[in-house]
This record gives C-alpha cells, structure tokens and sequence, in this order.
C-alpha cells in the first residue's frame, strides 16, 4: 500500500503538470495580466487568502487518525464529524448575514481567529473540548467560503473600479492553487506527522502560524467593506419560492444534495479504510486532490473549443463514475476480504469525479439560479446535504465496526443512482435549452473546486 500510494501520487502529479503546461502555452495573455495595479491588488487577497486556504488543508489528513489516536471509538468519532458538519450548516445560513453587519475584514480576521482556537482544541484529549473545536472548525469554514470572496468582490468593483468582467480570472486562478496548496498540503502534513516523527496533533499546530499569518495580513493590508443586509427571512423565502417554481433548480439541488452527502461521508469513511494497511495518510491525501486537480484539467479541455463538450454531459459522468466506485468499495471492503489498493483506486476515482463535478454544477447554478436569489437557493440545498450526511455518520455510529462500512458504501450507492436519476430528469428537461450550453467561441472559463 505504502508503494501504491507513492507511486499513485508521483503519476497523477506528472499527468496534471503536463496538461496544465500544456494549457499554459495554448492560452493567449489576457489584458487583465497586463495592469499592474489589479496584480498588486490580486496579490493582496492571495497572500491572505492563500494562507487560509493552506491552514485548512494541513488540518485534512490527520483529522480522524487524531481522534484514533486519542483512543476513541469509531462512533464516538463519528459524532464530531456529525458536530462540525450541524456546526457547518447552521452558521452556514447566518454566515452572509454575519459577514455583511460585522464587516468582511473583521469577518476575515474571526476567521483567523476562531480557526487557531479549533487547531488548539486539538492538543487535549477530552471529548467535550474536540465537541467545542468542532463547533468553532464549522463557525470558521462558513466564514472562510463566504467573507474572504464577499471581501474581494466588493474591493474589486466598488473601491477599485476594475471591469467586473476580470474577476471570474481571479476565482479560476484562485481555484487552481487551491487544488495545488491541498497537495502541498498533503505532503506537509505527511513530513511533519509521520516523517519527523512528531505524531497526528503535528499539522494543526502547523496551521495555527500560517492562520496568525494571514490574520496580520489582512489587519495591515485590507480596507473594511460593509453591505446592506437583507432580512435573512426574505432571503430564505425568496430561495424557496425560486426553488419550487423552476424544476431545473429542483432538481440541480437533489443531485447537489444526494452527491455531496456521499462525499462528506467519503471524507470521513476514507482513513479507516485504508490506515490500517499502512498507508501513509498525508500521500494518499495529496494523491486525492492530484485527481482531483486532473478533473478540473480534464473539464476545462473538454470544454473548450476543441472537444466543446457541455456541463451537463460532464455532471453526467461525474455522478456515473461515483456510482462505479462506490460499487467497486462495496466488494473492496467485504470483512475478511478487504483489497485496500482497488479501495484506493475508488478513492481516486471519486476524487477525480469531484474535478468534473464542481466546475460543471457552478456552471449550471449560475445559469438556471438568478444572481439575487443565489444565497436564499444555496441555503436551502446545503440543509438537506447536510441532514443526510449527519444521518449517515449516525447510522454508522449504531452499526457493527466490521460490517459498517461495507453497508455504508452500500447505502451511498443507493444513493448515487438516485442522484443519477435526477441527472436523467434534469437532462431530459434542459436537453434543449441553450442557455445551458458553453459557448463555442469561448469555452468554459471557470476553474472548479474542491
């Protein structure tokens, strides 16, 4: 496994380095790269936003074997993913709310904050205190997905006055070092927690420099932004009635919800699958977000002029090959009879899932959601994502340690071919709709996330 694993990761790296170089010397330069004043404004936001993003990646690989490590059982683990993930979506629906009445930079210095608070939760074995890390790790990912890019949008159009067109650049950009820092991040963490020998608690005290890091950064070199509120009831009821009224959105947010719960469960499911064949965890992470990187390249190609395939026949295959693996993890981890390498290559395959998912659902969302009711609508499709991936890790909780993982992968199975049927239902519906469509003079622009 130890082999597999290395091996794995040096390949997928040597595959996305040439398809990026390959990209790079294709791509004509673009005038936003040409005025000096956006480079130094870009760079601003990326010296900090870069170093949250970092922190947060360094903490992924070692999360479960920290709590394995602490000697606590796999239910009992269970439900400090299930308190982070209800921690996650209850300030998720404030979050936009918060940012906008506290101001983005002070919303991006709590960041800092509250997130080195959770790193440092990390170091005491007792439970209660890993609950209270939990709940300030949920407070700190919705803040860090929602002030950083408020912040910047704001900056970019009001105090700068750039075109509004060259801010999908900065996000694409931001979306590829993303993919890139979550492998050195990977790495990083194997070095510090298995390498050096300082064990699983090592990469969160790594975190906490780089959070102070980017808290200074930002107190000294932002602005503080404000916008005006609106009532966060009207922002709800406004996403539902948007919701029930356009069956496109319906049902983009039933595959949304049905996909990414399996994906928080394979989050969680992953370490103790594959940790007690030895694998080294901070590798077989970096190799995940390395196919996960390939994805994203692999969507950019086919959208572009040259194969000029559609967003949706990419969410398609995405949910087609999670399907597939989750099959192949149902035979992979039999009791007595598990093969952790054919885990490994599921694994792979769904992370490489993720690089074509994310773009093509972001590209469908902004062209069946409008602009003003795109938080209303989001907040309604992560409450239901959220609620099946706590159930799930609760029906985990109450089943038989040898047995429960195989039945969980069964279950995100039965899953995903729902998921799947409501991509046969959403194709069938905007089968003929033009506004979904890339065009064929510019391609698809957009990087995808993780």
């Amino acid at each position: 496994m130890l082999v597999t694993a290395y091996l794995s990761f040096v390949g997928l790296l040597a595959s996305c380095l040439g398809l990026e170089l390959s990209r790079c010397r294709a791509k004509p330069p673009g005038r936003a790269c040409s005025n000096p004043s956006f480079l130094q404004f870009q760079l601003d936001f990326y010296q900090v936003y870069f170093l949250a993003l970092a922190a947060d990646w360094l903490q992924a690989p070692y999360l479960y074997k920290l709590y394995q490590h602490y000697h606590f059982l796999e239910g009992q683990i269970a439900i400090l993913y299930v308190c982070g993930l209800a921690s996650t979506v209850l300030f998720g629906l404030v979050a936009s709310s918060l940012v906008d009445w506290l101001g983005r930079k002070k919303s991006c210095v709590l960041f800092s904050l509250t997130y080195s608070l959770c790193c440092l939760t990390k170091l005491s074995q007792d439970y209660f205190i890993l609950l209270v890390g939990r709940a300030l790790g949920g407070l700190s990912t919705a803040l860090l997905f929602s002030a950083f890019e408020a912040w910047y949008i704001h900056e970019h159009v009001d105090r700068h006055d750039f075109p509004a067109e060259w801010i999908p650049a900065t996000f694409a950009r931001a979306a590829f070092w993303n993919h890139v820092l979550a492998v050195v991040a990977g790495v990083a963490a194997e070095a510090v927690a298995s390498w050096m020998g300082l064990g699983p608690v090592a990469p969160f005290v790594v975190a906490i420099p780089l959070l102070a890091l980017a808290g200074t950064l930002a107190l000294r070199n932002w602005g503080e932004n404000y916008d005006r509120q609106r009532a966060f009831s009207r922002t709800c009821a406004g996403g539902l009635r948007c919701l029930l009224s356009d069956r496109r959105v319906l049902l983009l947010g039933t595959i949304q919800a049905l996909f990414e719960s399996v994906i928080f469960i394979f989050v969680f499911l992953w370490t103790p699958v594959l940790d007690p064949h030895g694998a080294p965890l901070g590798i077989v992470f970096s190799s995940f977000m390395a196919a996960s990187l390939l994805g994203s390249s692999l969507y950019r190609i086919a959208t572009s002029k040259r194969y000029h395939l559609q967003p949706m026949h990419l969410l398609s295959l995405a949910v087609l090959i999670v399907v597939f693996s989750l099959f192949m993890l149902t035979f992979s981890t039999s009791p007595g009879q598990e093969s952790p390498v054919e885990s490994f290559i599921a694994f792979l395959l769904i992370e490489l899932a993720c690089g074509l998912y994310f773009p093509s659902m972001s590209f469908l969302r902004r062209k069946v959601i409008p602009e003003t009711e795109q938080a209303g609508v989001l907040n309604w499709f992560r409450v239901p994502l959220h609620l099946l991936a706590c159930l799930g890790l609760l029906v985990l909780h109450d089943s038989d340690r040898k047995t429960g993982t195989r039945n969980m992968f069964s279950i995100c199975s039965a899953v995903m071919v729902m998921a799947l049927l409501a991509v046969v239902g959403l194709f069938t519906v905007v089968r003929h709709d033009a506004e979904l469509r890339v065009s064929s003079s510019t391609g698809e622009p957009y990087a995808s996330e993780l």
